[in-house]
């Protein structure tokens, strides 16, 4: 908040506070209006959209929605203190002065304020789902909607500053290339997904990646079915990029069950001299227990419909032979302990893992908030899903633990929620991650 208040934003809170408490002066000086309203025009549209450094649109706007609620904050309580004197001088002489006043200033006020929190919620990314419907639930309740307000600021105000200092840091490292590794990247995602042009499961990672020099595929493979399944289809999917490319090999990123899924594919299906690196992320190398606990209790019955809702929707979306149960069972511990045995690290491929953990519950988004007690209880410190201890594998192992009280949750080690979490900056990770593997000269 403290860079909020600029010399510049300092005259935008004195100008639509006093135009805000203008009417007494607008009776006698009905010609101060010609100044007011291109001032006031002025201030709508400009506001905030100068003083950051970003040259994206849409942090402009989104800066410009934030400087707008603030001096919304400001002046309205400039106007409430101006409008208390003005009752005491006012009422009950003259009461219509006052409630004109009052009129005029609540009008000038909403302007500034919905004009502003359309602007955030139409472009601020960090809002989320969850602070939108509360925003606007809580709007009309007293002190709380301040609180909410204040909160809303703050994290517009953050977002613009970190989107602003990674464009900066992009454009002073562009000729550098950092990412552009000798063999293109190849992203793998886990179970219960799909590749979509419209929702990218790796969130703001791939642009990221490519800004920097990547080039980037994607898997491509069924969203859930066995792990024998999707390693065909990966080995067939990495085949035919190194036969149109040229590229000869790739580096391999894979996520969750996706990180099984390429082990099976190394080991059994003659590609591991098409794939440089393996690169796994949050991947349940020896399984998860709570998975067999949940096999085991759940009803036959009902295990059967959810498999089958889950396969007929998936299949109308896309997936050619969606398997639920095979999946998920794939996923067990009983299952994954006896496949870690028969695939061992394949020669010629660098091989790493990366891990990461929550430190609470409400760390991570819905369902991982729910799922965490569980797999806790089960297998310990665990990132929703995973526990901690299934992780390692390879010649390399990073395991990112929790800074501050929130940690890094299943889903935010890929970004799909795009929410930025506080100590851990994803897209830098991944970065750093394949410029290593640049340097490995792969």
């Amino acid at each position: 908040m403290t860079k909020f208040f600029s010399f510049t934003n300092i005259l935008y809170i004195i100008a639509v506070s006093f135009i805000a408490g203008s009417y007494e002066a607008l009776k006698s000086f009905p010609y101060l209006l010609w100044i007011e309203i291109p001032l006031f025009l002025f201030i709508n549209v400009f506001a905030g959209t100068k003083s950051v450094r970003t040259k994206r649109r849409q942090y402009r706007v989104c800066s410009h929605g934030g400087v707008l609620l603030a001096i919304f904050c400001c002046s309205t309580a400039v106007s409430i203190v101006y409008h208390i004197i003005l009752a005491f001088r006012t009422i009950p002489d003259d009461y219509k002065t006052f409630i004109w006043s009052a009129v005029f200033c609540v009008v000038t006020e909403a302007v500034v304020f919905w004009n502003g929190i359309i602007c955030v919620y139409l472009t601020s990314s960090q809002l989320g789902l969850k602070l939108r419907v509360v925003g606007a639930v809580c709007g009309m309740i007293p002190v709380v909607n301040l609180i909410i307000l204040k909160r809303i600021i703050k994290t517009v105000f953050r977002e613009v500053e970190v989107e602003s200092e990674r464009e900066e840091r992009n454009e002073k490292r562009y000729e550098e290339t950092v990412c552009r590794t000798k063999y293109p990247l190849l992203l793998v995602h886990g179970v219960f997904f799909r590749d979509n042009r419209l929702f990218n499961y790796w969130g703001r990672i791939p642009k990221e990646l490519e800004l920097n020099g990547a080039t980037v595929f994607y898997g491509n493979h069924e969203s859930a079915s066995s792990i024998e399944d999707c390693a065909n289809q990966l080995a067939e999917r990495i085949r035919k990029i190194t036969h149109e490319t040229g590229c000869e090999k790739v580096n391999v990123i894979a996520h969750s069950k996706g990180g099984l899924d390429m082990r099976y594919a190394l080991e059994n299906l003659g590609v591991s001299h098409l794939v440089a690196s393996l690169t796994t992320i949050n991947t349940p190398h020896r399984g998860c227990q709570f998975a067999d606990y949940l096999l085991g209790e759940i009803p036959e019955k009902v295990k059967n419909k959810i498999a089958s809702t889950y396969d007929k929707t998936l299949h109308k979306l896309g997936d050619e032979s969606p398997d639920f149960m095979a999946a998920v069972s794939n996923l067990t511990a009983s299952f994954c302990e006896e496949l870690d045995k028969k695939m061992p690290q394949p020669d010629g491929v660098f091989c790493q893992s990366i891990g990461s953990v929550m430190a609470k519950a409400s760390s991570g988004s819905f369902p991982l908030n729910l799922s965490y007690h569980l797999v806790r209880f089960f297998d310990g410190e665990n990132d929703g899903l995973v526990c901690e201890k299934a992780f390692s594998w390879g010649e390399k192992y990073t395991l990112i633990r929790p800074v501050g009280d929130k940690g890094v949750s299943h889903a935010d080690i890929i970004d799909l929620t795009r929410q930025n979490v506080e100590g851990f900056d994803v897209r830098e990770f991944y970065i750093n991650l394949v410029n290593d593997l640049k340097n490995r000269g792969l």
